[in-house]
């Protein structure tokens, strides 16, 4: 979104403060002034072109634009900022059971498989307890409870990454009649080497969860609120 400028109009050519206030409200007169630089070898701003006939015109260097816009819109910012990872709560580590408050699998309790660089979470159902894939979570819409899964023997392979989950992008090119019909009728098959990662990661969680008793019941149920219970009143 746009940010409105600081002196703005209160009507049509007359601004919100003067030009001393906006100086003011500034602060150059804080800043040191940078040296002056040497002034650069300035192009004539008119030039002489001969016409057919012997004639001469004179005609500016640059032409100006044709199209301008009506009004003065305002520019975006440019920011020198880079977004950078939060830090993960000290309730969340690799093994930890999560509640998931948003999205398809809302109320389902996974286990966090582990950080990303980007700071979201790496998360499972698993899959054969209650349907829940390999999918990023962020930390802001979790419960962590109390309940650990014991994740030590586990190898995750360092494959699971942002660019991991990274969608291919599709080129939304015009075809014909026939190109658009075949396209709606071909289904979108799920990869098999995800498959294949997604029973591995499965594998070593059930292998822990089977030694914990109820440990796959309570998986297995959703979380959810009664009449009069309060979810900052409860221990997870």
């Amino acid at each position: 979104m746009v940010n409105a400028p600081r002196n703005s109009f209160i009507a049509p050519g007359v601004r919100r403060y003067s030009r001393s206030a906006v100086y003011a409200k500034k602060g150059l007169n804080k800043h040191p002034k940078p040296a002056a630089k040497a002034a650069d070898k300035q192009t004539p701003a008119e030039k002489t072109v001969e016409l057919k006939g012997g004639q001469k015109r004179t005609v500016p260097t640059s032409k100006a634009s044709r199209f301008y816009p009506a009004e003065d819109v305002p520019q975006p910012k440019k920011s020198r900022k880079t977004a950078k990872a939060g830090a993960i709560r000290a309730s969340i580590t690799p093994g930890t059971v999560l509640i998931l408050l948003a999205g398809r699998y809302r109320g389902k309790r996974v286990v966090c498989v582990k950080t990303l660089e980007s700071g979201l979470l790496l998360v499972s159902g698993p899959y054969k307890i209650n349907g829940v894939p390999l999918r990023r979570v962020n930390q802001a819409y979790v419960i962590a409870t109390s309940t650990k899964v014991d994740l030590s023997g586990a190898q995750i392979d360092e494959k699971f990454n942002d660019s991991y989950f990274a969608k291919k992008t599709v080129s939304n090119k015009k075809g014909s009649e026939e190109e658009f019909f075949e396209g709606e009728q071909k289904k979108k098959v799920y990869p098999e080497s995800k498959a294949t990662d997604q029973k591995n990661i499965d594998k070593a969680i059930l292998a822990a969860v089977a030694n914990v008793p109820q440990l796959r019941q309570y998986l297995a149920s959703s979380f959810s609120l009664k009449k009069g219970q309060f979810p900052h009143q409860l221990k997870f």
